[in-house]
């Protein structure tokens, strides 16, 4: 049953939604002993909105299931964006996001695991004393990141469900990729980021992941929109997504590197057939080379996003924001003191990485110039666009690795894994995963990239591929 047929049956209280909240809460709690996928399980919120959906069954989202990424704000709820530096934040506030979903009726069931501030591509960079959350089909293996509970719990439960998910570099549609599911990055600016715990402002979107393209566009329809409270969002009108039913009659441009070194072929090859697949329901392509977007997206990702992000984190240093310690020594020994003892490895590294990069005498030569590349990278972009509808490439190079290798690798190596992802993030572009077959019982995902704000053609051709 998808989530549309699923609010019907609530509306016509076919189906007692206290009592299949009660359902949803302990099928959460069971499934989280094993696969470590939510922070928090928000069990007194989702009864109290079960109890007045009840009463009043209206919206869009009537008693639908949906997860939060846990570094997107709700109130009363613990939101530490996977961080200990956060333990115990409560926001007095939801996010725009949140807003909308409780106004839909969307039932709101826990916070979902991810890398420590969005700092990862595999859901293994998690804060000081949270898990690691487990691939569905293998649980040696990664979930992808930094999304990671969130596809994890999508393909994991049973019931009617969407998850809210953050995309900074990739960190939607790798973890849809590598766990079998849909999910959907939006335009920078279609949906609001005010509640949005900050990784890099330019770069954040909040995106919905799903079961099937119509759940995905279902979340996106209620979220999408302009917001008073986010300057960045666009006054350009959302669309009716779940409307976007058409037969698709789009000319697609297969990005040529996506497919070269670097990338397994089991991966190339299951792609291709997804390409193909495309093909026999009508829809043309060409190949078509993006050099700039491949070869230098990471480089100009890194730097603009661990900037970003170091500057966003120098907040949380026991002062005003974050956990706090004795107050000791002069007030540079305290912070050191409070950041060193709370931050993980990654988040250390990041803020490090950054701050070199902002430094007087070295932003012109890094920061000032990976912006320039971006304009660059944008206007590459928008030349392929005027020839094709949409692009496409494997969302990720590999399937989901064991999260023994992952251990093993530099963070040079862990960074490349973004290489297909980052591209489209730091244009701001729409781009959407979806599942294209199996390799030895793992996921394999196919990346579909559309102009700004053409959601609408990425869900047609993702509703029509779902089809067949």
């Amino acid at each position: 049953m998808n989530c549309l047929e699923f609010v019907k049956k609530v509306k016509s209280k076919e189906i007692d939604i206290v009592e299949h909240t009660e359902n949803v809460i302990k099928e959460c709690r069971k499934i989280n002993k094993e696969y470590s996928y939510f922070n928090v399980i928000s069990e007194e919120l989702a009864l109290e909105q079960a109890e007045k959906i009840k009463k009043k069954p209206e919206g869009k989202l009537a008693g639908v299931a949906i997860s939060v990424k846990d570094s997107i704000c709700v109130k009363d709820v613990e939101s530490t964006a996977g961080s200990r530096i956060l333990k115990g934040y409560k926001p007095l506030f939801d996010a725009t996001v949140i807003e909308r979903i409780k106004k839909e009726g969307g039932i709101i069931i826990g916070k979902t695991a991810q890398d420590e501030f969005g700092f990862g591509g595999f859901s293994v960079n998690v804060g000081l004393g949270f898990d690691i959350p487990k691939n569905p089909f293998d649980k040696t293996r990664s979930t992808g990141g930094s999304s990671g509970g969130a596809a994890g719990v999508t393909q994991k439960l049973s019931f009617p469900h969407i998850a809210l998910g953050e995309s900074t570099g990739g960190s939607i549609a790798c973890p849809a990729s590598f766990c079998g599911v849909y999910g959907l990055c939006p335009s920078y600016g279609r949906v609001s980021r005010y509640g949005l715990i900050d990784f890099g402002n330019s770069l954040d979107k909040i995106g919905p992941i799903g079961k099937s393209a119509h759940d995905v566009a279902l979340l996106l329809e209620v979220i999408a929109g302009h917001d008073k409270n986010d300057f960045t969002t666009t006054e350009k009108k959302a669309e009716k997504y779940t409307e976007s039913g058409k037969k698709p009659k789009f000319k697609l441009g297969v990005i040529k590197e996506a497919f070269g070194k670097g990338v397994d072929e089991t991966v190339s090859n299951k792609v291709w057939d997804g390409i193909k697949k495309l093909e026999s329901l009508g829809i043309k392509y060409e190949e078509i080379s993006l050099p700039l977007a491949v070869k230098y997206g990471l480089a100009v990702y890194y730097l603009i996003a661990t900037s970003e992000a170091s500057t966003n984190l120098a907040k949380y240093c026991g002062m005003r924001y974050g956990a706090s310690d004795k107050l000791e020594g002069n007030f540079n020994e305290f912070f050191t003191k409070v950041r060193s003892h709370n931050f993980g490895e990654e988040a250390k590294r990041r803020i490090m990485l950054g701050t070199f990069a902002r430094m007087a005498g070295y932003r012109d030569a890094y920061y000032l110039k990976a912006l320039k590349v971006r304009t660059k990278i944008i206007e590459e972009y928008k030349k392929a666009f005027k020839k094709y509808d949409l692009l496409v490439s494997p969302t990720m190079p590999i399937v989901a690795p064991k999260i023994s290798e992952i251990e093993k690798l530099s963070p040079l190596q862990n960074y490349m894994m973004d290489i297909m992802t980052v591209g489209p993030n730091i244009a701001g572009l729409p781009h959407l995963n979806i599942p294209v077959g199996f390799e030895n019982n793992l996921p394999v995902g196919m990346m579909l990239i559309g102009n700004h704000f053409d959601e609408t053609k990425l869900l047609q051709l993702g509703g029509a591929y779902e089809k067949e």
